[in-house]
């Protein structure tokens, strides 16, 4: 059985927080394409939340073609799910960090080669 982490936050909502786990389990190969996820019962028991608040979260990846439904058995990660996981959070990664970086490093002007140094500046030490 996958062990979630234990506690939610209070930035998101937290179904918003189970779809999300769920996806980075995808990304980090704990589930792979057509291996069933936890079902939203186990979910529910394992974070003491309501079991409707686990449906919300997993219906969001199946509304994504993230996950299917095999009835009676629970949700499967669906194929091509990675890709789609990807290709959502690198397009939010663009629009939330790197548009606010330009948008701010305008401001204080900063260049591109500025902000480029910085990152390899600060990558070095991974």
């Amino acid at each position: 059985m996958i062990v979630l982490k234990a506690s939610f936050d209070d930035i998101q909502p937290i179904f918003q927080q189970i779809a999300d786990m769920t996806e980075d389990h995808i990304l980090n190969d704990t589930y792979g394409e057509d291996e069933q996820v936890m079902s939203t019962t186990q979910i529910a028991k394992t974070f003491q939340i309501n079991p409707a608040t686990a449906v919300k979260g997993i219906n969001l990846l199946v509304n994504e073609g993230i996950l299917y439904k095999k009835r009676g058995l629970g949700m499967f990660v669906a194929p091509g799910a990675k890709e789609k996981i990807l290709t959502k959070r690198r397009k939010m990664f663009y629009q939330e960090y790197v548009v606010k970086l330009l948008e701010e490093a305008k401001k204080i002007q900063l260049s591109a080669e500025d902000i480029i140094n910085m990152i390899k500046h600060e990558s070095e030490g991974y």
